[in-house]
């Protein structure tokens, strides 16, 4: 459920639509669960209204501004809004995002989500929970200007002379080039992010102390290790949550004749299944590239994508491929709420007007 998998309520829903929940007259003496109703309604519509709402996953298809926000200025407010909201919501979702890694790294020496964590908790502590994190909060900023950048400049060259909206393809096109774009630039985070989670205490001193180590002992391309499947993972995440949500919403409206637009039950379970087809289809791709960032204790790392796809697939099976994926979906509620409300306290102080 990040930015663009909150996009299942663009319909404004009118009051015959809350009203026919029940058999009540809405307007004069609808009961008080169809008020509740109407006000998450509001509420959720606000969500999808927001821009750059951050859970942690970078892999999706930026959001796109409106000229008037373009001209005003406001997108840059919006991106400052959504880094601080993202800083926010990563830190308190930190201890699930480590716990993850830990899954994906060395999960086949635990034997469930439980035993991992205590294991966590007993070798680092509460503190223990967070490591990592600030360099995962830290790469917020880059990439979402690398990211903004190169979306922008990759939409005017496919749209050309052109004053049309883009298609669905040529969007997931361009969030794709951006993507891998803003990835290659700030990739060497990526891997400092998985190498502090997975640090056991005392082994580095800091961000800096990880990077010379890093440097002298594995070499310059120690800081590309996983490139190739993080790449590569950026396009099936954005492109089957493009395509599934926008097939899914237009068989219905194909099949429904009088014109009749899909209702929010449908529009949720839309959204729903596209972001659920876009994380499991990426997932594995996701974890080899978290297993080739770990640092390797064995002699020289000659690891390739292929060999370590291939050693999981032989000894874990496909389990082994989705493990850490529990808690990646446990993090998705609490991290967009936290989001939502930290986004509209910075968007309210800069004085963002929503479009």
């Amino acid at each position: 459920m990040d930015a663009n998998n909150l996009k299942i309520l663009k319909y404004s829903l009118d009051h015959d639509e809350i009203g026919g929940l029940c058999n009540f007259d809405y307007e004069e003496n609808c009961p008080s669960c169809c008020d509740i109703y109407k006000s998450y309604l509001e509420l959720y519509k606000q969500i999808v209204s927001n821009k750059c709402i951050d859970i942690g996953e970078d892999m999706n298809v930026p959001d796109d501004f409106t000229q008037a926000e373009m001209i005003t200025g406001m997108w840059w407010r919006h991106l400052v809004s959504g880094g601080v909201a993202g800083a926010v919501s990563r830190t308190f979702t930190a201890p699930l995002d480590r716990l993850k890694v830990f899954l994906q790294v060395y999960g086949n020496q635990h034997s469930n989500i439980t035993t991992c964590f205590k294991s966590m908790l007993k070798e680092g502590g509460k503190r223990g929970m967070w490591r990592g994190n600030g360099i995962n909060v830290l790469k917020i900023a880059p990439e979402s200007a690398f990211k903004f950048m190169a979306y922008e400049q990759a939409k005017r060259l496919i749209r050309g002379s052109r004053t049309k909206d883009l298609t669905i393809f040529e969007r997931f096109m361009a969030g794709s080039l951006a993507g891998g774009f803003s990835q290659s630039l700030i990739y060497p985070l990526e891997v400092l992010k998985t190498r502090l989670a997975l640090r056991k205490s005392n082994q580095y001193n800091g961000i800096f102390d990880c990077i010379q180590k890093m440097y002298y002992r594995e070499g310059i391309r120690s800081f590309y290790r996983g490139y190739v499947p993080n790449l590569l993972g950026i396009l099936p995440y954005a492109g089957i949550d493009l395509a599934v949500y926008e097939t899914l919403k237009n068989n219905y409206i194909a099949s429904h004749n009088n014109g009749e637009k899909p209702g929010m039950p449908l529009l949720l379970a839309c959204g729903t299944v596209s972001s659920t087809c876009g994380q499991v289809c990426s997932y594995p791709l996701a974890l080899v590239r978290t297993r080739l960032q770990a640092p390797y204790l064995e002699g020289p790392d000659t690891r390739t994508m292929m060999s370590v796809f291939r050693e999981i697939w032989v000894k874990e099976g496909i389990v082994g491929l989705y493990r850490g994926i529990t808690p990646n979906f446990m993090k998705v509620a609490p991290a967009v709420s936290i989001s939502y409300v930290v986004y509209e306290r910075c968007r309210e102080a800069l004085g963002v007007t929503m479009s």
